[in-house]
């Protein structure tokens, strides 16, 4: 403890610009026999299914979700299994489609279009940037295998030429748009692309960054929710919270026609192989079917009582499976009007995907269902009974009010099901700020460790808020990290300099070979935690090339190769990641960051090569942990008076105002009463260089003098005194700070006093 100043501050330095942040996302491995980390943990989006005559022998099926991933599945006999994850969106993964044999593109409400080789290990090709918002859908060719379209919130619709976005381009480096194998490495360029408006004026707009002139146009007033393209590529349909359908020429970027109808947004969109026929769904529950050579609505269909968010026809564009927030799943004929309860689900069905005769089905759960669908002859399944006419609106209504529950549908159970993981709904970070307290979908509660990234007990189907009680401790540690479940799981965001404002003694964290006094800071060793599989990678990375006969390395670059190799061996050999601090190699947490080029990207810790740029990394989170280099941070230490009990005839120790590490335990501040008390001499005359410290919890500090703890044998006795605050006996193991939270709780500086204990 010192004595605090009179007058003055260290006014630290002030950062006038945001930081990037570094997220980490934590995966439930504890079932390591079920595979959890090759499960979804929140709704799918889209499905999409590659067919075998494609992919061998094999067919595949391409799901992607609200955690940010998409997967591969494979199938043997009855069973699936994940044979691949596609991971470097850094948000919701909104839709998904195949273009051509091998290439998966995927949008997201991280603003990117991403394309993918479909059938690697979940390659990641190229990211593309150009929206403004998130972005929602996509549209492909099934016959022109390069024309893919993307609309989003912004208003946008970009149609992008995928072989052009796939083939490189001789352009400087500094003008290559980023883009590579899960958002790392070697940048390839950007495409041209045409950006689609509501009026006929195509602008072109040069983007000198890159080194592309983008065909771009008015886009939509609002945000486009739906896209659907005819096999030949010629004609694009788009809707969205305007209420109408608009039709373009995709290879101009010409808007050709506006529909009218719909009461509510267009959620979603079919085109048959021609382009002539078209099939829109929307929120106000109600199907239509368009002749687009007659700019006409032909028939409605009332079939849903709610929004109609899934739709997916029949080859012959003569049956259409629909599904919505009703949680149904209907078949109707489109020339009859005649439809049938297909089967019911428990959440509201996202996305549709026919496969042979069956049907998958994406819900707002993690989990995916294969249906019986006759599509070869949907006859069949009105033959089961249970049909009705899908009228008007006004009909459908009264039919459901007069029939009360909807009629037994058409099929029970599913014929396969890809089971995902429950999805975090609940959370409670703890006083301790290691530990999280989560339950998920399934009611299931679990308790984090944090700078582990794993579960450390599972508690079953308990009472998430008595468990939260019993689970609460008395102390008093900052808040370093944030946390959100929007991806389903748990995301830890880091951000300099809150991040490293949380210390504990490495006695408290079992961390051997260190005087238990140790502080250890949490962040920094969280960071080393993440990044110790690429430091490892980078450390035995091979060595640059010696050089030619020709070449000649001056006596500059010779100390600063020898200097940055003596900097990454200290860094990274001497420096070991705690056991508190390591993270798992089975089900490892995946990083979300951004650096000081290109823009966000996702990896697993496990998945880095040692190879990646610097630059793609938080200077400030290499700084702490390369460098042990810590940004200037408040609130680190706490001021407080200390004195006499009030009628005790102790001796007083001291009369100014002192300070102390947060952290600094009770039973250390006993210590200096005693040992002040004791000695009963001048302090100066036991100080040592205390303009050489600056205040540790090996020490302890009054005005400008230095103790040094655990160095008098008599500290090893125990006290005689006790600590109280507010007329409340302190316990020794408290910090200062859990005294001030729990037990002073007022702003003014913190008062403590002593006295003579009480014999029991």
């Amino acid at each position: 403890m010192h004595r605090v100043a009179s007058s003055g501050s260290n006014g630290g330095s002030v950062r006038n610009r945001k930081e990037k942040k570094l997220t980490y996302v934590l995966n439930d491995g504890n079932d390591l026999n079920d595979g959890n980390d090759s499960k979804h943990c929140a709704g799918v989006n889209c499905l999409d299914v590659l067919k075998s005559s494609v992919s061998g022998d094999q067919s595949y099926l391409f799901t992607g979700s609200r955690d940010g991933t998409l997967k591969r599945w494979a199938f043997d006999e009855d069973a699936s299994f994940c044979s691949a994850t596609f991971e470097s969106h850094v948000d919701w993964v909104n839709d998904a489609a195949l273009a051509g044999e091998s290439t998966l593109v995927s949008c997201s409400s991280d603003t990117t279009v991403k394309t993918w080789d479909s059938l690697s290990d979940g390659a990641c090709t190229r990211t593309f940037r150009q929206h403004t918002d998130y972005v929602t859908c996509l549209a492909v060719a099934a016959k022109n295998s390069n024309v893919v379209a993307s609309g989003g919130l912004g208003g946008e619709v970009f149609i992008w030429d995928i072989e052009a976005a796939l083939s490189p381009v001789a352009k400087p480096n500094d003008a290559m748009e980023e883009g590579s194998t899960n958002g790392l490495g070697n940048s390839q360029p950007v495409t041209s692309l045409r950006n689609v408006g509501s009026s006929n004026n195509i602008s072109v707009q040069s983007s000198p960054s890159h080194g592309y002139a983008p065909t771009i146009a008015k886009g939509h007033k609002e945000s486009v929710y739906a896209l659907a393209m005819n096999d030949a590529g010629t004609m694009l349909v788009s809707g969205g919270t305007e209420k109408v359908l608009r039709v373009w020429d995709p290879r101009t970027g010409s808007k050709t026609m506006k529909l009218r109808g719909h009461t509510d947004n267009v959620r979603v969109l079919l085109l048959d192989s021609t382009g002539r026929f078209c099939l829109s769904g929307s929120s106000d529950s109600m199907i239509r079917l368009w002749d687009l050579g007659q700019q006409r609505c032909l028939h409605t269909y009332a079939v849903h009582t709610d929004s109609v968010w899934a739709l997916a026809c029949t080859p012959s564009f003569t049956h259409v499976y629909s599904g919505g927030r009703d949680q149904s799943l209907y078949l109707t004929d489109l020339a009859t009007r005649e439809s049938v309860l297909m089967c019911t689900k428990e959440h509201p069905i996202q996305q549709l995907a026919l496969q042979d005769d069956s049907i998958w089905v994406a819900t707002i759960d993690s989990s995916v269902e294969r249906w019986p669908a006759e599509v070869q002859s949907p006859e069949k399944v009105f033959q089961r009974g249970g049909s009705f006419l899908a009228g008007n609106l006004s009909f459908n209504r009264a039919r459901v009010s007069l029939e009360g529950l909807n009629p037994p549908p058409a099929y029970k159970e599913p014929l396969m099901t890809i089971p995902g993981s429950h999805p975090i709904v609940q959370h409670e970070i703890l006083n301790n700020k290691r530990q999280i307290l989560t339950k998920d979908a399934g009611d299931s509660v679990k308790l984090w460790d944090i700078t582990k990234g794993v579960v450390v007990e599972d508690f079953g189907k308990i009472s998430f808020e008595e468990k939260k009680e019993e689970l609460f401790e008395m102390v008093s540690i900052p808040s370093w990290f944030t946390v959100d479940t929007r991806l389903g799981c748990l995301s830890l965001h880091l951000e300099t300099p809150q991040c490293f404002s949380a210390e504990m003694y490495s006695a408290d964290l079992k961390v051997s070979g260190r005087p238990e006094d140790d502080k250890i800071n949490l962040g920094r060793e969280t960071l080393k935690g993440l990044l110790g599989h690429w430091m490892a990678k980078k450390k035995h990375k091979p060595k640059p090339q010696a050089l030619t006969s020709g070449d000649v390395l001056s006596v500059k670059d010779t100390k600063k190769n020898l200097n940055a190799s003596k900097s990454e061996d200290s860094s990274a050999g001497n420096d070991p990641v705690y056991p508190p601090f390591e993270f798992p190699s089975i089900s490892p947490p995946s990083i979300i960051t951004e650096g000081s080029q290109g823009g966000p990207w996702r990896k697993k810790i496990t998945e880095f090569t040692g190879t990646e740029d610097e630059k793609d990394f938080p200077l400030w989170c290499l700084d702490a942990v390369l460098n042990n280099r810590l940004p200037p941070r408040e609130n680190t230490k706490l001021s407080f008076f200390l004195h006499p009990c009030e009628g005790s005839n102790v001796q007083v120790v001291t009369l100014g105002k002192l300070s102390a590490p947060r952290i600094l335990r009770v039973h250390k501040v006993t210590n200096y009463v005693v040992e002040k008390m004791v000695l009963d001499s001048p302090l100066d005359s036991l100080a040592t260089d205390g303009a050489s410290v600056s205040g540790g919890p090996q020490q302890l500090f009054a005005g400008n003098g230095l103790l040094t703890a655990g160095s008098k044998p008599w500290q090893k006795l125990r006290p005689s005194i006790e600590i109280l605050c507010n007329n409340q006996v302190l316990s020794p193991e408290w910090s200062l700070a859990t005294v001030r939270t729990f037990v002073w709780k007022k702003p003014e500086d913190l008062i403590l006093n002593y006295r003579v204990a009480v014999s029991k």
